[in-house]
């Protein structure tokens, strides 16, 4: 069983210890993504000018925002991904039948050849025969 980790972070210049099952590389790198976050806020003067809980509000609203453009991306992603697949499936049934139709073709092929060795034979067996009768 995963144990639980305590991680202390930096927010916003602000010190927290998160916890979690994760390790402490991912809890860190959820605050660096927070910190990103804060940091492009920070670079918009509207934003300065709103109060605190505008603040965590619109800081709350992006991050929803990136997380369902993220599951967006992901379903597109597995719906493209199920696609090739299908058509993967398909040209591998595509070649299944271009090799067996070649195997038929193959075999119509050696069968015919059989034949006209066959055809040559009796060819030449009457051309003797024919000329062993003019000979005679």
């Amino acid at each position: 069983m995963n144990t639980m980790n305590d991680v202390e972070v930096i927010i916003n210049n602000k010190r927290y210890t998160l916890s979690g099952y994760e390790s402490g590389d991912y809890l860190q790198k959820i605050a660096s993504y927070i910190n990103t976050k804060y940091t492009e806020f920070k670079l918009m003067d509207s934003y300065n000018k709103l109060d605190v809980d505008m603040r965590n509000i619109l800081m709350q609203i992006n991050i929803a925002d990136d997380y369902f453009k993220a599951i967006s991306q992901v379903q597109e992603m597995n719906e493209e991904a199920d696609m090739k697949g299908n058509e993967l499936f398909d040209l591998k049934h595509e070649v299944i039948a271009a090799k067996t139709k070649l195997e038929s073709v193959q075999k119509d092929y050696e069968k015919l050849q059989n034949e006209y060795n066959e055809a040559q034979k009796t060819i030449i067996k009457l051309q003797t025969e024919l000329e062993d009768k003019n000979k005679k």
